[in-house]
């Protein structure tokens, strides 16, 4: 969006596009605060002082900005929600801000090219683990309400507003959403931001209308009593190593369709398209390597299950020694698509990887997590509202896709509040490549949906 596109706003649109851009220089010092925080929520990777230390800080971040019944509240798996609140004016609904401050491990420090835990400003991105995922989210929700406060004045905000910040999103422990259940009347609202997704491309406004939901398992295959020498026994001794990956083998047909013995990879996408060398590109996908899977992008990614294998635990290459492994382990990612009982995914997993193991191995699978796919509802005022703010705040029309990524908190506020409308966006694009080293993400994304946020709030209680 130019300021020559500003020209057309209404005066309440220009002011709030005016009073975005003015606190986009403390969005940056902000994030910059909050990507130095190493939240990780394990301690064994890191202290858990960190994760408080980012809590409190989101818990004063929006205390500061008119939210002032905030406080930290502990979850059964150990860690701290933020919770966040002001009242709603008489008559008026209330929203819910959701985000979480809690990151992936760095994985590989060496692939980073700039430091992970400190905010870098490289060929217009802002770089750091966390920058998108989901610290970028935080912050676009507090640019937001500054904005609106800025241009309100006294008057407070139009709506009720509830923030909850959670602490364990990506280790898929389930505090929160164990939490929810016992605190209805603490976050019961009319509408939820779910506010860990993106748009399709930068500068392109996207609701993400679908969530694969997720199967994790640990597979662990035994053969022998130690290491054997692979001279002296190899050929007759059965290897845990080998095993595994005859199994893991199993999991993916020559084409690269997930092949779980019972479950349906044919499924197709009729939403939006993804044009293979739009994924390429997004994906980082080397030159002459191709993508896999018989279907389009959009039906791999959105419609049909996928297996990934997370980890495996074997010797490193630089140290092996010329010995039989006598077990091998593999952590397992099973995605799946809206219409798949994740229950039922689990059981079809269990009984493929014991009906395949080789060898009679032993072979012992322990369940990590399960979680449902999601697909949100269309219409209503709220949903109405948020696109027109998101397409006078980028220029164009909102599109819609889906997410191969689990967020089962959905399925437990769709549960929790079946009258809710729940939608699904932030500041999340391909190019943030969250998860991965070098996340970033484009500040032009917080800037733009923070003024979509901001004109929602306040045309949806009109």
């Amino acid at each position: 969006m130019t300021d020559t596109d500003a020209v057309a706003d209404d005066p309440r649109t220009a002011a709030l596009r005016a009073a975005v851009r003015k606190h986009m220089a403390r969005a940056k010092t902000d994030l910059a605060e909050l990507v130095s925080f190493k939240s990780v929520a394990d301690p064994r990777q890191f202290p858990a002082a960190e994760c408080r230390k980012a809590a409190q800080w989101v818990a004063d971040a929006f205390a500061a900005e008119g939210l002032s019944d905030a406080g930290l509240y502990a979850t059964p798996d150990g860690t701290d929600t933020v919770v966040a609140r002001c009242a709603a004016p008489a008559g008026k609904p209330t929203v819910m801000l959701y985000c979480h401050y809690d990151v992936q491990p760095p994985l590989d420090d060496a692939a980073w090219h700039t430091p992970v835990w400190q905010l870098t400003e490289r060929d217009g991105r802002w770089y750091g683990r966390g920058a998108a995922d989901c610290k970028g989210n935080v912050v676009m929700h507090l640019t937001a309400l500054r904005a609106l406060r800025d241009v309100l004045g006294d008057k407070g905000f139009p709506v009720g507003l509830t923030l909850v910040s959670e602490g364990s999103e990506e280790q898929g422990t389930g505090g929160l959403e164990r939490f929810v259940p016992e605190n209805v009347d603490l976050l019961r609202s009319d509408t939820i931001l779910m506010c860990d997704t993106g748009n399709f491309a930068v500068g392109v406004p996207t609701f993400t209308e679908t969530l694969r939901g997720n199967v994790n398992v640990v597979v662990t295959i035994e053969t022998l009593g130690s290491p054997m020498h692979s001279g002296m026994f190899g050929g007759a001794a059965p290897d845990a190593l080998a095993a595994l990956i005859h199994l893991l083998a199993t999991l993916r047909d020559e084409h690269g369709n997930t092949t779980v013995d019972g479950l349906a990879n044919d499924q197709v996408w009729d939403g939006v398209r993804y044009p293979p060398e739009q994924f390429r590109a997004d994906a980082t996908v080397l030159p002459g390597v191709e993508l896999v899977g018989s279907g389009t992008p959009a039906d791999m990614l959105w419609a049909r299950p996928a297996l990934t294998v997370l980890g495996i635990d074997a010797p490193k290459v630089i140290g092996s020694s010329a010995a039989i492994q006598p077990t091998a382990a593999a952590r397992l990612n099973l995605r799946i698509p809206p219409g798949t009982d994740p229950g039922q995914a689990l059981q079809l997993l269990t009984a493929h990887l014991e009906r395949h193991t080789p060898w009679h191995a032993r072979v012992t699978i322990e369940t990590e997590g399960v979680g449902a796919p999601f697909e949100s509802a269309a219409g209503g005022p709220a949903r109405t509202a948020m696109e027109a703010a998101l397409a006078a705040a980028y220029g164009r029309p909102a599109t819609t896709e889906g997410q191969g990524g689990a967020i089962p908190l959905c399925n437990v506020f769709a549960d929790t509040y079946p009258d809710a409308e729940i939608m699904l966006l932030g500041v999340e694009e391909p190019k943030c490549l969250i998860h991965a080293p070098n996340e970033s993400v484009d500040p032009t994304e917080i800037e733009h949906m923070a003024l979509a946020e901001a004109l929602f709030l306040a045309s949806y209680a009109d």
